[in-house]
């Protein structure tokens, strides 16, 4: 079997940023799966089970609310292995083009209060794993020592 490109990433070289992992051809539009890494691989601490269901939680559903990219949104969700998320948007897309989005949507996780959507027995099979202060802990880390200050060596993969 052909490896997937995602095990193609020299992940030892991988930082934190906004990657274009994919586009796929799907009928007559371009899906574009982007790679929303929010820790260096290998290098730092993965993000436990509960702060990630909560970036979900939220991120989906600040997403899936957005004034121009709600009707785009196909999928947020996170990774397996636990270092940032895939968002996967119909049309296609370079990763600088998404920047001010995914600022938005850490800006709205990291300032968020209240109770995290969709967290109760009714809504969501694991709704008790949740932990909304370590989820803005890393929304605010992730805007400080990324977003903000973001560039090319964080939108474009690194060559092997």
């Amino acid at each position: 079997m052909e490896k997937i490109t995602s095990f193609t990433i020299n992940h030892l070289k991988l930082l934190p940023g906004i990657y274009v992992s994919r586009r796929d051809q799907a009928g007559d539009s371009v899906i574009t799966t982007f790679d929303i890494r929010m820790t260096r691989p290998n290098f730092e601490p993965v993000m436990n089970t509960a702060e990630i269901h909560t970036i979900e939680h939220l991120g989906a559903t600040f997403l899936r609310n957005h004034e121009f990219f709600s009707s785009r949104i196909l999928y947020f969700g996170p990774m397996g292995c636990r270092t940032g998320f895939y968002l996967l948007l119909s049309g296609d897309y370079k990763s600088g083009d998404i920047v001010p989005l995914i600022t938005e949507m850490y800006e709205f996780i990291r300032d968020f209060e209240g109770e995290v959507p969709g967290a109760a027995a009714r809504d969501c099979g694991n709704y008790l794993d949740m932990n909304l202060g370590m989820a803005k802990y890393l929304a605010g880390k992730f805007l400080d020592s990324v977003l903000y200050g973001i560039d090319d060596n964080q939108l474009i993969y690194p060559e092997d």
